[in-house]
């Protein structure tokens, strides 16, 4: 087959991976609709009883998708081991929570253990590149890794919390980590890659402000996994380093561990729900959900692609433009919740 049809059909599968995650969704809704209705609480960002568990349809979509790339040799086995194996285990938990609650101990057992196959599958981390070095790793680096992807996964969930938000960051990252996976002249990885943001673009149909059902635990703890799976791979790889897809997934990471570190300066229950998210505090502040979302993908496609783009072609620059633009999101994320930085009239 000629490159430019192979293309051509990339195009069209990924078209239908977007149709078939809609109807997927859409089935999950009509069941949770009578099984899932979430309710509004005082820790809630909505006001009326809307449907949860719509990540099923991205569980189901996209490990099946991760199937078909390993059978057709597309994508290497220790990948697609990995991502399957904890990626199964990270959405039944979810949604088994998503039914009824699951003890917070037994929920973080399951990430380590989800965690750890896929580490394991990957044969552990000795290293990481520092863009212009590597930095060894020795003993250490599967730890941290254990610990980097349950982190990612309870973080993935924590920015769950309006419109939107979630599957639009799916899509927003995995497209562009993608483009840098295909340019690395990594197929495989940067299928898998556009396959998730496929499976969030489908959800995300559903999703879109003002949204007709939920993610729920099932799809934001999965996605969160791929995420943290699909970065360490590539670094194993020499694809595309893993502080690019930080810097990739900045506003999230960046929102979700400082509003953490806040919370346990502060001596509050880190562990317990609550609404202190810097774009918990722009809804709080007279934002719709549209405007924060659509603002969360501004960022990204804006600011966050060029960067990413620039560290990878200039390998030397990526710890100044990861640290530049983890300074610019610290200080965004400080003026949010400490400064009258937005007044509800402004956002009519």
């Amino acid at each position: 087959m000629q490159p430019q049809y192979i293309d051509e059909l990339i195009i069209v599968c990924l078209l239908a991976t977007v149709v078939i995650s809609i109807f997927m969704v859409a089935a999950v809704r009509h069941y949770a609709i009578e099984q899932l209705l979430d309710h509004p609480n005082e820790r809630s960002s909505h006001t009326t009883p809307t449907p949860r568990g719509g990540g099923l349809a991205i569980a189901v979509v996209f490990h099946v998708g991760v199937v078909i790339l390993w059978w057709v040799d597309l994508l290497p086995s220790t990948a697609a081991q990995a991502l399957l194996g904890g990626g199964i285990l990270i959405a039944v938990i979810g949604w088994i929570d998503d039914h009824r609650h699951v003890p917070a101990g037994l929920r973080a057992l399951v990430h380590v253990v989800a965690a750890s196959w896929a580490v394991y599958c990957m044969g552990g981390i000795s290293q990481l590149n520092l863009g212009s070095f590597f930095l060894p790793l020795p003993g250490i680096g599967s730890f941290l890794a254990v610990i980097g992807i349950v982190w990612l996964i309870n973080l993935y969930n924590f920015m769950d919390g309006i419109d939107g938000i979630a599957g639009g960051q799916g899509v927003a990252a995995a497209l562009m980590g993608g483009i840098l996976l295909w340019l690395a002249g990594n197929q495989g990885l940067a299928l898998t890659a556009w396959l998730l943001a496929a499976t969030c673009a489908g959800f995300l149909v559903w999703n879109w402000p003002p949204a007709r059902i939920f993610m729920g635990d099932v799809g934001s703890g999965l996605i969160g996994f791929i995420f943290a799976v699909l970065a360490l791979v590539s670094e194993q790889s020499g694809a595309v380093p893993l502080l690019i897809w930080v810097l990739l997934l900045l506003i999230f990471v960046g929102d979700s561990t400082l509003t953490l570190l806040n919370r346990m300066i502060k001596g509050e229950k880190w562990y317990t729900a609550h609404r202190s998210h810097g774009y918990q505090r722009l809804t709080q502040r007279g934002y719709s959900h549209r405007r924060v979302t659509l603002c969360f993908i501004g960022i990204n496609v804006l600011l966050l692609w060029p960067l990413a783009l620039w560290a990878w072609w200039a390998p030397e620059l990526m710890l100044l433009l990861l640290g530049s633009a983890a300074a610019a999101t610290t200080f965004v994320w400080w003026y949010i919740q400490f400064m009258d930085a937005v007044k509800p009239e402004d956002c009519k």
